[in-house]
């Protein structure tokens, strides 16, 4: 019986116009409360960009796993987050900052996150895409705080092979390219597949009791935490390889399709 739904949102519960179906989401979401099933986006995305896509209709009964997972948010409260320590966030940053100058470094805090105040305007639209609370420095190196996670978001699209130059903080942070624009990296062995299992002991739900819905290499652990997996079509070969099952693409509403079919059972 599934007691526990989770679903990445870029790319799988999104459709290419990074929208949703509020219509029929509400209707399977009223579906899933009948049941007592639990529904929780998880994501790259600052817990209160979530918010402003999802609407406030609907957070009181949301888990949001946001900042790549780093953090649980349920109704306005954080009741769980894994930090990046400062002085290792900043290694890495100065790190980026050595590999390419023509990248977007974005460094998130419990504050907000933090990007360049020289990003090109059409960059920072990209970057509020995922992030509600941006705030701007001269200098990365100037931040205090510990870090919720590091991302780099390259328009040249470069990351698969960026990516290997961190190869030495692999013994201090947890790294993964998403996708060739995208990097994220979190505190060491806090991903995704980490931070669900935080959320079936909170909740009392084991993997067998779990669906997942996921499209990027940052779903793999995910999908580990599920018996229930499934890939959206458009996802990335690898990705539905290690899924149990494959669903339509995100643009023919394949996660909203799967649980509708999957409840209705």
């Amino acid at each position: 019986m599934i007691k526990l739904i989770i679903t990445d949102l870029d790319g799988t519960f999104l459709n290419s116009q990074h929208t949703f179906d509020k219509t029929y989401f509400e209707s399977v979401f009223k579906e899933m409360k009948r049941k007592n099933i639990a529904f929780a986006a998880c994501t790259g995305k600052q817990c209160e960009r979530v918010e402003e896509l999802l609407g406030p209709e609907f957070l009181k009964d949301i888990w949001i796993l946001g900042d790549s997972a780093t953090r649980i948010k349920r109704n306005g409260q954080y009741i769980y987050e894994s930090l990046l320590p400062n002085k290792t966030g900043l290694q890495i940053i100065e790190k980026l900052e050595e590999i390419a100058s023509d990248h977007t470094i974005i460094a998130c805090t419990p504050t907000a996150a933090f990007i360049h105040a020289d990003t090109p305007a059409e960059i920072k639209q990209v970057v509020r895409g995922s992030y509600a609370v941006v705030k701007e420095l001269d200098s990365l190196a100037t931040i205090s705080e510990d870090f919720v996670k590091i991302t780099v978001f390259d328009s040249f699209k470069r990351c698969f092979e960026n990516v290997k130059q961190l190869q030495a903080f692999e013994d201090r942070a947890f790294i993964v390219a998403s996708e060739a624009a995208w990097i994220d990296i979190t505190n060491l062995n806090i991903h995704k597949g980490t931070t669900v299992n935080e959320l079936q002991q909170l909740l009392g739900v084991n993997k067998n009791e779990t669906m997942a819905f996921g499209d990027g290499y940052n779903d793999m652990e995910l999908f580990e935490q599920a018996t229930y997996s499934f890939a959206v079509q458009n996802a990335f070969e690898e990705v539905k390889e290690k899924a149990a099952f494959v669903t339509k693409s995100n643009d023919d509403n394949g996660v909203l399709r799967t649980i509708e079919m999957m409840i209705a059972l």
